[in-house]
């Protein structure tokens, strides 16, 4: 696979600053396309000229709220493999918890990736790159976990993995049931025990 090409970002000034705040609270509630650079400025407390000139265009605004989630997303998770100690497994695990933790204060309507690539699906918007970049490094993540557990296939152990916790995003964010990052974490915690290299041994051995 090619490495995705860096999005370009903005150097960050205290107009800039209430302008993605703003942008941020709006596009998360309201949708991307819902919401136009008037309404943001607005909200903001800036004109409409303040904004183009530091953000250049509604385009460059979503990629700084994205970009900006996913690395405050990453700094929640960094702290939470730390804590998780060196067992693979229980870092794992910690992914699913972290994400719990994460939804409960900032993801109430589900992964803000998901519900921009239901707006943003050509590959040619900037924002393309930080939704489909975040994504693959989720997928990089359970995939080297899982290999550091030893599992027979880490390669289809870390999608599996990816799969009950992009479905756990999805079930939070539209409520079908209670604490699904609970149930996907069992359901992940079942794969690791099946998974591990003592499993295949089978007695007598």
């Amino acid at each position: 696979m090619e490495t995705a090409t860096k999005p370009h970002r903005v150097r960050m000034t205290p107009a800039a600053v209430r302008v993605l705040e703003a942008a941020e609270r709006l596009f998360y509630d309201r949708g991307i396309h819902a919401v136009g650079v008037d309404l943001i400025a607005a909200e903001a407390g800036v004109t409409k000229k303040t904004l183009y000139d530091r953000f250049g265009s509604k385009e460059q605004i979503v990629v700084e709220y994205l970009a900006g989630r996913d690395e405050r997303w990453r700094g929640v998770l960094d702290g939470r493999l730390d804590a998780a100690g060196d067992r693979a497994a229980a870092r794992i695990l910690a992914v699913f918890e972290a994400s719990r933790a994460w939804s409960e204060r900032y993801g109430a309507k589900g992964c803000s990736m998901v519900n921009a690539h239901a707006e943003i699906s050509d590959p040619d918007h900037p924002a393309y790159q930080v939704i489909a970049g975040q994504k693959q490094w989720m997928l990089d993540l359970f995939t080297g976990l899982a290999r550091e557990t030893g599992a027979r296939d880490p390669d289809r152990l870390g999608r599996t993995l990816m799969l009950l916790h992009e479905g756990a995003l999805v079930a939070h964010g539209m409520g079908v049931f209670p604490d699904p990052f609970g149930a996907a974490a069992d359901q992940a915690g079942a794969l690791l025990e099946a998974e591990s290299p003592a499993a295949g041994e089978g007695p007598g051995r």
